[in-house]
């Protein structure tokens, strides 16, 4: 048998080959074993940006026992607005002059989270929302108190827009200006209303963010989508009747 020269062509060649399969296992079999890891991991951010837009957040606060003890996740059918049991996942195509949070598709239900005192009943509702800004899509949710109109808070919490420009949506001073802020008109329709400079003193308006115009367009257009009739709207309208 010929002997094996590593340092010819086709010995460096097989060298090469062996290592990169001892490679391909070895972080094929570590991204195997931190995939729980990492599912967890992503479940606890997840449950951090509930509370923290409910206010239920401290330093101390141990995220899984708050989370149980007072949120309850719910689904809803986006078309009727009534609660159902499981979620349907499949996708609808959003008309392009109805499509304001540039989306082009969206679930036919969403998790939506109630949130309990201690006494079982429902303080806040939070939605999540998502839409388009300059460069990425913005994920964020909103509270509402239970009359289905009044902001309770709101928090994005994943996007990627301009730091300190774009980014301003995650500044708690911005969004600390939507509480008390009414989601809807006398007539039900979508009424918050972000504008480029100081905002009047009134239910639904919102400064704009400096420097970051198509930001805060996206911001407005996600606001626009999500509460008018193929969002929440009509969940929050049975809300506000005492219907859900």
């Amino acid at each position: 048998m010929a002997k094996f020269n590593k340092d010819s062509v086709g010995g460096t060649i097989l060298v090469v080959l062996l290592l990169s399969l001892v490679c391909s296992i070895i972080v094929a079999g570590s991204a195997v074993m931190l995939k729980p890891a990492q599912e967890e991991q992503k479940l606890l951010d997840k449950q951090k940006n509930i509370l923290n837009v409910a206010g239920l957040l401290q330093d101390k606060t141990n995220v899984k026992e708050t989370y149980a003890k007072f949120i309850e996740p719910r689904f809803i059918d986006l078309a009727t607005g009534d609660y159902v049991q499981q979620p349907d996942d499949s996708q609808e195509v959003i008309p392009a002059e109805q499509d304001k949070a540039r989306i082009r598709t969206r679930g036919k239900t969403a998790e939506i989270y109630l949130v309990k005192d201690e006494q079982g009943q429902t303080q806040q509702v939070i939605l999540p929302i998502y839409g388009t800004g300059l460069w990425s899509v913005m994920y964020g949710l909103v509270s509402v108190q239970p009359d289905g109109n009044t902001i309770n808070g709101i928090t994005y919490y994943q996007h990627g827009e301009t730091p300190g420009l774009g980014g301003e949506i995650e500044n708690p001073n911005w969004s600390g200006l939507f509480k008390g802020k009414k989601l809807f008109n006398e007539q039900h329709q979508p009424a918050i209303h972000i504008v480029k400079g100081q905002a009047p003193k009134d239910d639904h308006s919102i400064d704009g963010l400096s420097g970051a115009t198509l930001t805060a367009k996206g911001v407005q257009g996600t606001f626009d989508y999500w509460f008018s009739g193929n969002g929440f709207s009509k969940y929050l309208e049975k809300l506000q009747a005492g219907a859900n």
